[in-house]
């Protein structure tokens, strides 16, 4: 697989980043949910979780700041990096679920050297919106 960078001086604001969805499975929850040292049981064991209210296991936070991530960087290309990203909550995300993540530039601007863009971005699950925020990342320039 080859990845592709972006760069500053062909983006815009307004832009918007490419819509991805993803499958949240059990084995999703549990491996990242163990990958991110969180061993709380309602990650992991269904009548824990039904003990405290949830209606299944449910992905952690952990794991939605990991998937912002991957989602900004997947768009940016190896080049980019990830400045300060702030992150709201709402909606669980179960396992069946289906996450699908968007973002849009809603600022493109220069910090000295570094050529910055803030991104909104905004992931939702069939109960509603899971996470938003924005995202600073600095991008390569061509010159």
């Amino acid at each position: 697989m080859s990845w592709k960078s972006i760069y500053w001086d062909d983006v815009g604001e307004d832009d918007e980043l490419p819509t991805q969805t993803r499958e949240i499975t059990r084995t999703t929850i549990v491996a990242t949910a163990i990958a991110t040292r969180d061993f709380t049981p309602v990650h992991h064991d269904h009548e824990a979780a039904q003990r405290e209210g949830a209606t299944d296991i449910f992905l952690n936070i952990l794991s939605t700041g990991g998937f912002i991530g991957k989602y900004l960087t997947d768009w940016s290309g190896p080049e980019g990096e990830l400045k300060k990203i702030t992150i709201r909550l709402g909606a669980t995300v179960f396992p069946g679920d289906i996450l699908t993540s968007g973002g849009k530039i809603a600022k493109k601007y220069t910090d000295g050297d570094k050529h910055l863009v803030d991104v909104d971005f905004n992931f939702t699950v069939p109960m509603g919106p899971h996470a938003w925020g924005t995202a600073t990342v600095a991008l390569p320039t061509k010159g």
